[in-house]
């Protein structure tokens, strides 16, 4: 904490010792800096101990307090095995069966031939898994289990969320350490690892979607951005900077490798490399090794992945290699006056984006590629380019998770102080941007390199202007999908944090208001961060202390019975037809095949779970086993318009149910709808369809041989 201190004091001796005699500057050097260079060393150690030790006891308290409040919701240590797959709610039992089912192979051999050869997730078909599917880590963690001598004290899915929770714990301490690496003081990375806590609604919510594939992946999200931060540090070791960038690719690979929507979030990534290239507040040579490292990450992932076309067609690698060649093209653009660079710019943004386009287009004719066409239909009818009766992009738009962010989780950030905190921070860090971007723009002519920026009063380092243009972006995203406020409320734990307890920031403020002075600056960085720490304290404690004495209990009786009953009563090789999200738990808590899943990336099934859902609209439709489920067929959870069975409606040109304005062109199905007229077993249905099961939820249907 004193390091910044005194070298700003050793900045003053020097600039103070110019008026004095040369001789007596000699004994000062002789007499001081050797005693002065010890003592630095020593609290440098003393400091990184303590602040080490502080970041791993953040790391593992978060991990146990997520944990505890898992097994405290579910009892999940006392419940049976069916309920605790049955937890695994949606996609995230899909990816827990191939965990299950490595570990239930006779043979490491044969489970990976199960998974590249699998003909149970998609009836009628043989899928490569490794390939379709974000579900290395799967695989991993199953050799590990079956190599590691912990059979005997630790349950398989005991082993696999602990893994999760533990990675929770390598995330708190990477937003922690990137803290710290920007403001000098491991206070502000105490700050961001509590807040981190207190705002765990908004944060995190691996205690209750333990594996989906973000919360394996954001840690290494978290690592890499630490990584970037430290390696855009002006004037680093050859040797460390090495170091770093091996960083930083094993965390980009790892990231890329564990989440299926990597390329999107990094493509933000180098957005912001771009834009501070552009601006000329990083160095090139260092942008350049990162979109390489991205570059090359995604392209190993690909490979193994089966050379997955998605990859190869991504956005991200056309945006990074049109922005390598646009800057071979553009070789004097950071050159000429004001003007003359605001033009270079905007035809290097407009000769970017038509060589991104272009070859993106290019790569997808050649890869024959439609996987991902669903996301841009998706966007196109969000962002209010025309309406869509698309079925796969209306059932994003009408999810919650996919809508704009609710305004009540700014009153949750600012009940911790968070969000007042973020606001101050990026308010005065935006300004000494624009400054900056100003000065350099300007400046052009008398090119200088990173941190001689001539004469301008205001700085701002490299690793500062990227999480800021970081957080920015990601906060636009965060604001337009619910879903990804993740990645965004996480960082601004880290950059909040990070202001607070930083000179710079301290500095830009008391000279703008006419009273700087290094006493003030020492007091505000220091005494801010621990006045809020005492707050969040006195204000948060005793509710997270309620929150872990009180105890529940899982129950979802009919779902149990329905699984019990496929096992018990169902041949192994049966097919199943019903909803994605249901489909997920019959995988994993019976093991059979299923028409349609979650994992809603591949053309072939989003055209498949199109023809499953019919049995909600208002056409004919069979299969073999037909599970229905009556909070989809009589759905009101969702407004008029956005209920499934509206969305097969209007998909099909139907008129939708019940009171309400359709559009003039729908008209009424020459069918009725199948869930509701199947239940009043008219002889029609009941010549092809024999109900087999049914409890208060569901109902099971079974296609008559004599069809």
């Amino acid at each position: 904490m004193m390091i910044s201190i005194r070298q700003r004091k050793e900045i003053k001796t020097t600039e103070v010792s110019e008026h004095f005699p040369v001789q007596e500057e000699n004994v000062k050097l002789e007499n001081k800096v050797p005693s002065g260079c010890t003592s630095r060393r020593l609290w440098k150690i003393v400091s990184f101990t303590v602040g080490g030790t502080v970041a791993l006891c953040m790391g593992l308290l978060t991990s146990v307090y997520l944990a505890t409040l898992h097994e405290n919701d579910l009892w999940f240590s006392n419940i049976k095995e069916v309920e605790r797959e049955i937890s695994f709610r949606t996609e995230c039992g899909l990816y827990y069966s191939y965990y299950k089912q490595m570990l239930q192979a006779p043979t490491l051999v044969q489970g990976f031939h199960g998974l590249i050869y699998d003909n149970k997730t998609e009836s009628m078909r043989t899928i490569n898994l490794l390939q379709r599917m974000n579900i290395y880590q799967e695989v991993f963690l199953s050799i590990l289990y079956r190599v590691l001598p912990i059979q005997k004290y630790l349950e398989p899915v005991y082993f696999y969320i602990y893994t999760l929770f533990g990675l929770q714990a390598i995330y708190v301490t990477a937003l922690y350490v990137t803290s710290w690496l920007l403001s000098g003081t491991w206070l502000s990375g105490l700050l961001a690892a509590l807040w981190y806590v207190a705002n765990r609604i908004d944060t995190t919510r691996v205690e209750f979607t333990i594996p989906l594939r973000e919360n394996w992946a954001l840690p290494f999200f978290a690592i890499q951005i630490a990584a970037v931060t430290y390696f855009l540090r002006p004037n680093l070791q050859p040797l460390s900077e090495r170091r770093t960038l091996l960083a930083i690719f094993i965390s980009t690979f790892l990231f890329s490798l564990t989440w299926q929507f990597n390329q999107f979030m990094m493509l933000m990534q180098a957005l912001v490399l771009f834009i501070l290239d552009s601006l000329d507040m990083l160095p090139a040579v260092k942008a350049t090794w990162l979109y390489g490292i991205q570059i090359a990450s995604l392209l190993l992932v690909c490979i193994l992945q089966f050379f997955n076309s998605m990859i190869l067609g991504s956005l991200l690698i056309s945006f990074n290699l049109s922005v390598l060649i646009a800057r071979k093209l553009q070789k004097n653009l950071k050159t000429g006056s004001f003007l003359n660079r605001i033009g270079k710019l905007l035809l290097h943004l407009f000769i970017v984006l038509c060589l991104t386009l272009f070859l993106n287009n290019i790569i997808k004719k050649i890869l024959n590629l439609r996987s991902d066409e669903h996301i841009f239909k998706f966007l196109k009818a969000k962002f209010g380019f025309g309406a869509t009766r698309d079925f796969d992009a209306n059932l994003y738009l009408c999810e919650e998770a996919f809508g704009l962010l609710p305004l009540n989780t700014f009153e949750r950030l600012s009940d911790t102080l968070l969000f007042y905190a973020y606001i101050f921070v990026l308010s005065i860090t935006v300004i000494a941007a624009l400054i900056v971007a100003f000065h350099n723009l300007s400046d052009s002519t008398n090119q200088q390199s990173m941190g001689k920026t001539g004469k301008c009063t205001v700085d701002l380092k490299p690793e500062t202007a990227y999480n800021l243009i970081h957080t920015i972006l990601f906060g636009f995203l965060a604001l337009s999908t619910m879903r990804m406020k993740y990645l965004w409320t996480s960082h601004m734990c880290v950059f909040a944090s990070f202001g607070l307890c930083s000179p710079e920031i301290w500095e830009l403020l008391l000279k703008s208001v006419h009273l700087y002075n290094p006493k003030r600056i020492y007091i505000m960085r220091y005494s801010v961060p621990i006045l809020i720490l005492l707050y969040l304290c006195y204000k948060f404690w005793p509710g997270m202390m309620d929150e872990l004495s009180e105890l529940r209990e899982f129950y979802d009786p009919d779902t149990v019975e329905l699984m019990n009953w496929i096992k018990s009563n169902t041949p192994r090789k049966a097919v199943f037809a019903g909803s994605m999200q249901l489909l997920a738990g019959v995988k994993l808590c019976t093991g059979r095949t299923l028409t349609n899943h979650p994992h809603y990336e591949d053309n072939s099934l989003r055209e498949r779970t199109r023809a499953v859902y019919q049995i909600y609209a208002k056409r004919s439709f069979g299969t073999d086993y037909v599970i229905l489920e009556d909070s989809i067929c009589y759905e009101r959870r969702h407004h008029r318009g956005c209920r499934l069975r509206d969305l097969l409606d209007v998909a099909n040109g139907h008129t939708m149910d019940g009171p309400g304005e359709n559009d003039p062109d729908l008209k009424p199905a020459d069918h009725p709808r199948f869930c509701e007229e199947i239940k009043r077993n008219l002889p029609s249905y009941v010549a092809h369809f024999t109900r087999v099961f049914q409890n208060k939820t569901f109902h099971v249907y079974k296609l008559s041989r004599n069809k």
